[in-house]
């Protein structure tokens, strides 16, 4: 199963036509995400926020369309993305949760937003959460062998690591970086695809995959 979240970062950088084709699937908002999710007509199955920047036209009409409603806090040291996350983890367990929104706008929201997948239940959230927007599809990875399908447009692909990582190998990308470690606790290696795939390994650590365009 695939849930599919839409968090509150700007318009512009949702995917093109998203409500229209996605209108079906199962849909969680968390807080304006949820308010927009409303807007387009679509019934999230639950709503997670505090709605603290929502107007009280919106907030009502996130209360009327929701099948269901977590409200929280203004005032936290967490995230409405994190609980939302939680939430979706316990009530559907699904094999992946599709995030939108998250990565315009504030760059403190986006880094509170990537941040959280490691805050939750490690590793559970680790390989399950997937970071979606107009130019970027970023995912996270545990150690091991992977082969990377070219998403159409995005030829360029980096790799950020988020704690030190041992024998990270790159074999066939455009750029012969390293095949060696990262002892650095943050590391950041920008490449290409040669090809539609691309495969790369590690032994230890995690690992986040940006897949992006420049246009």
């Amino acid at each position: 199963m695939i849930v599919n979240l839409l968090v509150g970062g700007p318009r512009e950088f949702l995917p093109t036509d998203i409500f229209n084709n996605m209108a079906n699937e199962i849909w969680v908002g968390a807080d304006l995400g949820a308010v927009r999710l409303c807007e387009a007509g679509i019934k999230p199955a639950f709503s997670v926020g505090d709605f603290d920047t929502a107007t009280p036209k919106q907030t009502q009409l996130v209360k009327n369309m929701s099948l269901d409603l977590v409200t929280l806090p203004a005032q936290k040291d967490y995230t409405d993305t994190e609980v939302a996350l939680l939430e979706i983890q316990k009530r559907y367990r699904p094999t992946e949760i599709r995030v939108y929104g998250a990565t315009g706008g504030r760059i403190d929201h986006l880094l509170a937003n990537l941040l959280s997948v490691l805050r939750l239940d490690f590793p559970l959230f680790v390989e399950k959460v997937k970071f979606y927007d107009r130019q970027n599809n970023i995912s996270f990875y545990l150690p091991g062998e992977y082969e990377l399908i070219q998403i159409p447009t995005m030829k360029y692909l980096s790799f950020v690591t988020l704690t030190s990582v041992k024998d990270l190998t790159l074999p066939d990308e455009k750029y012969q970086l390293f095949e060696h470690d990262a002892e650095l606790p943050l590391a950041y290696i920008s490449n290409e695809f040669v090809g539609k795939k691309a495969h790369f390994s590690f032994t230890e650590g995690i690992i986040c995959v940006i897949q992006s365009k420049d246009k």
